[in-house]
């Protein structure tokens, strides 16, 4: 796989902050902010493809194709949000076509 390095500007606070969750994790500290800029970016896009939902923006599938998860992992996560699921036969309509 080809990587891509990013670099960023943060508070030396920040960075103490972050070399001590690391080390707390027993992570290197490149690895502990990889994994918390894909849990931040995992829910981000849940909260996104969430919001598109509730306002109208987005079909359920639509939406669970914006959070990156499947539509039944998508509709769990809804509940669980106390998200109400809204679907019906138009919904289903849109969802099949190509």
């Amino acid at each position: 796989m080809k990587t891509v390095t990013l670099s960023m500007r943060l508070p030396r606070s920040e960075v103490q902050q972050l070399a001590s969750a690391a080390t707390l994790g027993g992570l290197d500290r490149s690895a502990f902010l990889k994994h918390a800029l894909r849990r931040g970016a995992r829910d981000l896009m849940l909260e996104q493809a969430g919001d598109a939902y509730r306002r109208g923006a987005a079909t359920l599938s639509r939406a669970a194709e914006m959070a990156g998860l499947n539509l039944r992992d998508f509709m769990a996560r809804m509940r669980s949000a106390n998200l109400e699921l809204n679907y019906s036969v138009d919904d289903l309509a849109k969802d099949l076509r190509p």
